[in-house]
């Protein structure tokens, strides 16, 4: 049992190993949800809101990482 649990938690952390760059996608989804579904904004601008924010999410992400990894 404790071998399953072992491996379930090293799936789970190939998906969630930083927990900020898991939030921070899950709130540029949440906007872009918002523009679409409150809004009611073209899919071009949704589509926009996602790449726009998915990209700087990551190098935020990178950039905070290689600093860490400075120090």
């Amino acid at each position: 049992m404790r071998t399953l649990i072992a491996i379930l938690r090293e799936i789970a952390g190939l998906f969630v190993d930083d927990g900020s760059l898991a939030l921070a996608i899950l709130a540029v989804v949440g906007a872009a949800a918002f523009l679409a579904i409150v809004l009611k904004a073209s899919a071009l601008a949704v589509g926009l809101v996602l790449l726009g924010g998915c990209a700087a999410v990551l190098i935020e992400n990178v950039i905070r990482t290689a600093q860490r990894g400075e120090a």
